[in-house]
């Protein structure tokens, strides 16, 4: 009975790692965080962004703010209404779904005279680690989720190996 309910969780771990070992956390901005006289675009865009994913954005607080806006109010650096506004200073947003996302700061004209505006492309979540390049001196594309797959199917392995040990 004990062998079972160890070769039960074994399982279920197996199901549940993948996405907790595949998602990345990134800081937008890196060391600078959230704030104006930023390219936040060149910040993107060597970054692959998946679902399940995080993005934290880290500030004072009172000073900036994080809106997700749609692609129409970052164009027009429209302002949603302050309530809609995340303000800690240290906001996590985990990225749920795939597409493009928009977001801004409404403090003053932040977003509109200083570049404090952030878009991405979302992608489905990584399944498996990135394939190999075709040259094998060029980074991985995707590094960050390489890695972590390649842990993860270490850990799958060491899991394996231990409940067939226990059965």
């Amino acid at each position: 009975m004990k062998n079972q309910r160890f070769v039960g969780a074994i399982a279920i771990l197996a199901f549940v790692l993948p996405a907790v070992a595949m998602a990345t956390e990134f800081t937008v901005g890196d060391d600078q965080g959230w704030t104006i006289n930023f390219d936040y675009e060149a910040w993107a865009k060597d970054k692959v962004f998946h679902v399940g994913d995080k993005l934290v954005f880290k500030y004072t607080a009172g000073r900036h703010n994080v809106f997700k806006v749609n692609g129409t109010a970052f164009t027009n650096g429209t302002i949603p209404p302050a309530n809609e506004a995340i303000t800690t200073g240290n906001d996590v947003i985990t990225l749920a779904t795939p597409g493009r996302k928009w977001y801004i700061c409404g403090v003053n004209d932040h977003c509109g005279n200083y570049g404090q505006k952030l878009v991405i492309t979302v992608l489905e979540e990584s399944a498996s680690p990135a394939p190999a390049p075709s040259n094998p001196t060029a980074p991985a594309p995707n590094s960050a989720h390489g890695i972590s797959g390649s842990g993860y199917q270490l850990l799958m392995a060491a899991m394996v190996a231990l409940a067939f040990l226990a059965v």
